[in-house]
This record gives C-alpha cells, sequence and structure tokens, in this order.
C-alpha cells in the first residue's frame, strides 16, 4: 500500500508542504519511531476514541498515551473509550491496520491535536502504510491543524 489516496487528496487541496520519508516496515509506533529513526516526540499517534453519539481522533506524540478522563472533560464527553480494531479498519479502509494518518478532518472525524505534538519543530505522521512517514514542518502541520481542537491531554505512559 502507499499513502492514503483520501489523505494525499486532503493534504494537496489545502497545497499542504510535506516530504515522503520512507521506512523498514513497522508494526507499532514505537518500532515505526526505530526504523524511521525519528525521536518518538516527534512522531504523531492517531488514537481513535467513541461515545455512543460519534467518533474523535486524538493525536498525541507517539511516546505519549491519552489521558482519557481528562480529554472526556475537556470535550465535555462522558463516555470517551478506545475504538476496536475492526471499527478503526472500516473507518480507515483505504489505510493499513494500524497506521491510521492524524488527519481525521480528512474522513470528517474530529480532530484534537495535543499542544505538546506541536511542540516540535518537525512532525512526521503515518500516511497509510507502514513503510512511509509524511514529514512536515511545524507551521505547515499548525496550517494542516487549524480546524482541529488543540489542547493538553497526553502523559507519559507508567511503566
Amino acid at each position: 500500500m502507499s499513502i492514503s489516496t483520501r489523505l494525499s487528496s486532503y493534504l494537496d487541496e489545502r497545497g499542504t508542504h510535506y516530504e515522503i520519508h520512507a521506512h523498514q516496515p513497522s508494526r507499532s509506533s514505537a518500532e515505526t519511531a526505530r526504523s524511521a529513526q525519528v525521536q518518538p516526540h516527534q512522531l504523531a499517534k492517531s488514537v481513535l476514541l467513541e461515545d455512543d453519539s460519534s467518533y474523535v481522533l486524538a493525536v498525541i506524540p507517539s511516546d505519549k498515551t491519552v489521558m482519557l478522563g481528562h480529554l472526556s472533560h475537556l470535550l465535555g464527553r462522558k463516555e470517551l473509550r478506545l475504538s476496536d480494531e475492526s471499527r478503526i479498519a472500516q473507518l480507515f479502509a483505504d489505510c493499513d491496520r494500524g497506521a491510521v494518518p492524524p488527519v481525521g478532518m480528512a474522513w470528517g472525524i474530529e480532530t484534537i491535536v495535543d499542544d505538546e505534538l506541536e511542540a516540535n519543530p518537525v512532525i512526521y505522521m503515518e500516511g497509510g502504510d507502514h513503510e512511509r512517514l509524511l514529514r512536515m514542518s511545524q507551521e505547515e502541520f499548525h496550517a494542516l491543524m487549524s480546524t482541529a481542537q488543540h489542547g493538553h491531554f497526553c502523559r507519559t505512559p507508567l511503566h
């Protein structure tokens, strides 16, 4: 597979500048960061959440986890929970499993970006497969995510 056609069209429509950064196939965000030789805090990780009414895509640095209670409070949604793999595969049918781009808006999904990710001078993101990342400047990423909500809702995972 290659970059999602839906994502590619969305980026092209907005005139977003990015580079394609190839890497060895990977199966997790930690493995992707290692394989692509990028800092984990610069790699955007997409976490699909849902409640009884709709979905929200939380975008955080790949070395962090979502503080679900905090995010629920921030969005005023009490019943947010992680979506299951089959639901994610259904919504992002043009992407490989586990390679969800952080641009939920391209799929009509509400998106919220953690401020910590946008503090990076360069941001990498999944493009829909397990062999390529998109690399863009902080300015390009910020412009791309201008319609998304922003806030702080991630933390370093407990080991």
